[in-house]
């Protein structure tokens, strides 16, 4: 398909008329329209399309009808009669009240069009770029960044499930790619065993635990015998490269495991690679298995990332895709460094417990020059779960004169730079045992004292604080769409470092 010369669009005359008549409150859409104009360029879309070939509808047009879609969550059938029957999408298309539509096909094409030709990232920054234009999007201002799961469209399987599935799904691409070499090395009893989906009901049937065992021995050794027969020195090298075999590899390799009889054995739950590593679904062989809190599933993680400035709206800035397993801190960097590429890095950067390190902190304020704002980690230490007053937070320290004051009063006797075992920079900060040996908060603060006499006395308190965060607590942070709780946050600064007080006991 090829792409005709666009041109700008305006309303038609008589789509404007009747519209502002039936709308004459207003409408989300009708605003639109008038405030943006054209969302999208035609020519953003060229390269996804041929310079031959029958003439293709409006990809700008087919891209504001995808993000309607996702708005009003309708289905492609749903959608090519919404654009047929209703006038407010007719004058955000800018089409004629008698304009036929189009087939629902043609939006799932584009969308193919879009992952094919790598645009995925396309109508975002172009939305980005019209944002900006209309001063809707500001740098150095306030963004929050959160991350929620997402689903692989995948069945959830279970282990046994996976195994055979995985199984069946490799000698069905088999059967495509190589059909005469798959009947030469088929066992007759397969075509039945998996002709379809393994059934999940029959682990509740009774006696499945009894035939659990039998299966896994079957399965097992029926996947070993394909890979057998297709790394074989006869076999075509490129079966080895079809992708379903690969899988196959994988997944009996992270379920299986040979035994000195030379057989299979099912691995104990013990045995299992790390969710980061294990194959969920054949189908999917990124997806990953993950849990939050009370909430697992099979899939990704996306971390999206919002202006959140009193005066403006609310509008994404970013969009990060991860693995399931990824940590959030790890993903953090990447959202600065593609926040930097469009020149909308805030000045402050609001982001849950699970973004934060003391290394980025110090990292994304030199680099960006950025403040990191999020939650405080709490003290699990057992001096604050005493409630004795001899938790860190009451140890007050003093930059400018490099002195750290204990709960009882006494002052730090040294100050000194220095690195940790990860070659961070650290300040040390030690109290002497004269001051610490009579200290009546001694027994609430610290269990040095019962070491042996022998050794000497006790040594004091020793603090240690990673150089280049301030820690400050601030008011309860302004409630946004993702979060309606407040924190006290730990904020990025210049010079000063959050303190870790590591004591002898």
């Amino acid at each position: 398909m090829s792409l005709k010369d666009s041109h700008p669009r305006s309303v038609p005359e008589d789509t404007a008329r009747i519209a502002k008549a039936i709308f004459n409150k207003g409408h989300r859409y009708l605003l639109l329209r008038d405030t943006f104009g054209d969302f999208f360029d035609s020519d953003d879309f060229r390269t996804l399309f041929h310079v031959e070939g029958r003439p293709a509808v409006d990809p700008a047009q087919l891209a504001l009808i995808t993000l309607v879609q996702f708005a009003e969550n309708l289905s492609d059938e749903r959608a090519a009669d919404a654009v047929r029957a209703r006038i407010d999408l007719k004058y955000l298309l800018a089409l004629p009240l008698d304009h036929p539509g189009f087939d629902a096909s043609v939006l799932s094409e584009f969308r193919t069009r879009l992952i094919n030709g790598h645009g995925e990232q396309l109508l975002f920054e172009r939305l980005l770029e019209r944002f900006r234009a209309q001063q809707l999007l500001r740098a150095r201002g306030r963004q929050r960044t959160d991350s929620t799961h997402v689903l692989a469209a995948v069945r959830a399987l279970n282990r046994v499930s996976l195994v055979n599935e995985t199984f069946r799904h490799a000698l069905n691409v088999l059967a495509i790619a190589a059909p005469d070499w798959l009947v030469q090395h088929t066992q007759k009893e397969w075509v039945q065993r998996y002709a379809s989906h393994f059934d999940l009901q029959a682990e509740v049937a009774e006696g499945w635990q009894t035939r659990r065992e039998a299966l896994l021995v079957q399965v097992g050794a029926d996947g070993y015998q394909l890979l057998t027969d297709v790394l074989a020195q006869d076999a075509p090298p490129w079966l080895r490269e079809v992708p379903a075999i690969s899988v196959l590899w994988n997944v009996w390799l992270q379920n299986f495991t040979p035994t000195e009889a030379g057989r299979l054995r099912w691995r104990t739950g013990d045995e299992l690679p790390p969710s980061a590593d294990f194959v969920s679904s054949p189908y999917d062989v990124d997806a990953r298995y993950s849990k939050k809190r009370s909430t697992s599933w099979v899939g990704y993680k996306v971390h999206l990332t919002e202006m959140c400035d009193d005066d403006l709206p609310l509008l994404i800035t970013n969009v990060e895709t991860s693995p399931a397993t990824t940590q959030d801190v790890d993903v953090l960097e990447d959202v600065h460094d593609h926040l930097a590429g469009r020149v909308l890095l805030p000045e402050s950067h609001l982001v849950d417990l699970g973004y934060l390190s003391t290394g980025l902190l110090v990292s994304e304020q030199k680099a960006h020059q950025l403040k990191l704002i999020g939650p405080a980690r709490s003290d699990e230490r057992w001096q604050a779960r005493a409630g004795k007053g001899c938790a860190a937070e009451h140890f007050k320290i003093d930059w400018e004169a490099q002195i750290l004051t204990c709960p009882a009063g006494q002052v730090s006797a040294s100050w000194t730079d220095a690195r940790d075992a990860r070659q961070r920079a650290v300040i040390k900060i030690k109290f002497s045992s004269t001051q610490c040996k009579n200290c009546t908060l001694k027994m609430d603060c610290t269990t040095a004292y019962r070491h042996d006499s022998r050794k000497g006395a006790a040594p004091g308190i020793v603090g240690v604080a990673i150089l280049g965060a301030d820690p400050r607590v601030c008011g309860p942070l302004r409630q946004t769409r993702w979060s309606r709780r407040n924190h006290l946050c730990r904020r990025a600064g210049d010079r000063h470092a959050p303190v870790t007080l590591l004591r002898a006991g």
